[in-house]
């Protein structure tokens, strides 16, 4: 591969994940210390994600494929996505801040698959080539965590405390603007699709719905909508839950997750291979029920190296999981409803199950809030945590064994 374009691409991901890592991880405390929000508000914030991964099909497949080149787009998206960064930087309250992080992740979640697209349409080899560009965008969100911790500190009781996570914002906002201008120089990446056709069903994926007539696919299906509750409680709390328990560079702490993701996602061929795709999934739920459980009885004290643990366990939760179904998915779909079956896995994820599990998540915070803004963790973290066991429980008894081969 050509070095300058492996060098163009890997920054381009690299960026791409800072910026999401630089705000997404300390959302939550930002949002109970600077606007006051409460669970319920912060849920809802999160939910963004969800609603921009609904909105993003459309974005790709009416925009992107048809008539612009992809990098023009994600430059556009990206310069958009640093004027209301700057905007969040600056809201005081949650009825302020909220229709700008909504307009933000309605821009942002497009530029995932964007950055996917011209990575691929790049490389002649992408099986070989594209892991190595986007490991850079995990590194890129290993630093962003490194960055608002040891750098700026930005994290520290004392700079929580006096509201001062709000400069992440402007961090982003700044690596947005980069990323948004550096896109125009990216190998351009023409359209696909231009002057074809396109149907409701091609831009969601609906023509996979057939798959589901597939008894295993659809245990597979559900369980997947099903575990993204416990996930979404993970977003969504593990930032507030280390402050409230005064845990210092907390941001750095949490990046050890996507550490092991990296280190997991080395060793999920020879475990797939091995144990093959249930067990694989299996162990991959039993890690978010294990993970939950070390965070509910562990302390910032002498059990804090069990919170370290549940933080590494992300690498088995996330990719034993989410890694596997993808292959699994393009196994069951075969050549004519790949990038369908694609497609409908993450609306349903990304999309419906994050979203749900988002407002169950910030009920359930809520409810266990005791005195001021103190919160009984170990009964939040109990909750996902059997939730996964009941999930597991679930895909064991209903999902019969069968023989996947493992593709990268």
């Amino acid at each position: 591969m050509n070095p300058l374009r492996f060098t163009q691409l890997s920054v381009m991901m690299f960026l791409e994940f800072f910026i999401w890592g630089g705000w997404f991880v300390t959302l939550g405390t930002f949002m109970g210390n600077n606007l006051d929000a409460t669970g319920a508000e912060t849920a809802m914030a999160f939910s963004t994600q969800s609603w921009g991964a609904v909105i993003a099909p459309f974005i790709i497949g009416l925009i992107a494929d048809r008539f612009f080149n992809a990098e023009r787009i994600l430059g556009v998206l990206h310069l958009i996505g640093a004027v209301l960064m700057y905007q969040m930087a600056n809201a005081t309250d949650f009825s302020n801040f909220y229709p700008y992080v909504l307009g933000y992740m309605i821009a942002y979640m497009p530029t995932l698959a964007l950055v996917n697209s011209i990575s691929f349409r790049q490389m002649k080899d992408p099986s070989k080539f594209f892991p190595y560009v986007r490991v850079f965008g995990t590194l890129g969100w290993i630093v962003s965590g490194l960055v608002i911790s040891f750098v700026f500190m930005w994290d520290s009781q004392e700079n929580i405390a006096q509201g001062m996570l709000s400069k992440t914002f402007l961090m982003v906002s700044i690596a947005s603007a980069v990323l948004g201008v550096f896109s125009f120089v990216l190998p351009k990446t023409p359209p696909q699709n231009k002057g074809e056709k396109m149907s409701l069903s091609d831009i969601l994926g609906l023509d996979a719905l057939k798959l589901l007539k597939d008894r295993n696919f659809l245990v597979f299906f559900l369980s997947s909508v099903l575990i993204c509750i416990p996930l979404a409680f993970y977003y969504q709390n593990l930032s507030p839950f280390l402050t409230e328990i005064k845990v210092e560079n907390s941001t750095a702490w949490a990046s050890l997750g996507q550490v092991s993701e990296v280190l997991f996602m080395l060793l999920l061929p020879l475990f797939f291979t091995k144990y093959g795709f249930k067990k694989t999934l299996i162990f991959g739920m039993l890690a978010w029920a294990i993970r939950y459980a070390l965070f509910a009885y562990g302390n910032a004290g002498d059990l804090f190296f069990m919170l370290v643990i549940g933080i590494a366990l992300h690498g088995i939760c996330y990719d034993f999981f989410f890694v596997s179904g993808q292959i699994y998915t393009d196994s069951k779909a075969g050549d004519k409803f790949k990038s369908a079956a694609q497609g409908l896995i993450t609306l349903a994820t990304y999309g419906v199950g994050m979203l749900i599990g988002f407002w169950v998540a910030g009920q359930v915070v809520d409810a266990n809030l005791i005195d001021g803004d103190l919160h009984a963790w170990k009964d939040i973290w109990i909750f996902p945590a059997l939730f996964a066991l009941g999930v597991l429980v679930l895909f064991g008894l209903f999902f019969k064994n069968e023989n996947i081969e493992y593709k990268s």
